[in-house]
């Protein structure tokens, strides 16, 4: 199995995104694309532990490639990658509610949003074994099979008692405005009965 050296030479040496960036980068300043690659990472590790902001550092990394990469992914003809990325952001979501309860108790660990930023990598990575694929397959879709009958029972149930609040509220506004509408012709009406009676008299 290739060393973590290897598979990041491999990555940097193939065509995406980071190695096109990275090349243009070595060729303004002569430094090679590892070396460029493992000094960003080792000072965006140090910003994540340290820095101010992490945790906006952190979200645009987890959200602002993968959203790029998205679009393009349904942008072009092949199904593949848009498997892909649908498989990632129902990792990040499930995530992100995971996290709304886990953030109360461990934002304040300084390596807290290190972990969060390789988690995201991880789940984002362009390889078969990627965090997204691993746990979609191990947990999301499992517990998906086993539930998912009770669950769009649950959503059916919920939908059509959405409709029947909001067909009474519709039938209730409109009596209101009838009702009303009504009332006020009846007052103008009767307003304007005495100054007709009035301009006879005259």
């Amino acid at each position: 199995m290739p060393s973590f050296k290897e598979r990041l030479q491999n990555f940097l040496n193939g065509d995406n995104f980071v190695s096109r960036l990275l090349g243009k980068a070595e060729a303004k300043t002569g430094i090679k694309k590892y070396y460029l690659a493992t000094g960003s990472i080792c000072s965006l590790g140090l910003y994540l532990i340290f820095g101010y902001g992490a945790s906006l550092v952190c979200n645009l990394i987890g959200f602002v490639y993968p959203a790029y990469i998205s679009i393009k992914a349904i942008e072009s003809q092949d199904k593949k990658d848009d498997t892909i990325w649908l498989t990632y952001w129902v990792v990040y979501g499930v995530f992100s509610v995971v996290e709304f309860f886990s953030d109360i108790l461990f934002f304040w660990f300084p390596f807290y949003y290190l972990g969060k930023c390789c988690f995201l990598v991880w789940c984002m990575a362009p390889f078969s074994w990627n965090g997204s694929q691993i746990l979609y397959e191990r947990f999301i879709r499992p517990f998906f099979l086993k539930h998912h009958r009770t669950v769009d029972s649950v959503v059916s149930d919920l939908g059509g008692q959405a409709l029947n609040t909001a067909e009474s509220v519709t039938r209730g506004v409109l009596h209101t405005l009838t009702s009303s509408r009504t009332l006020l012709a009846r007052e103008g009406g009767q307003q304007a009965l005495p100054s007709t009676s009035q301009s006879k008299e005259q």
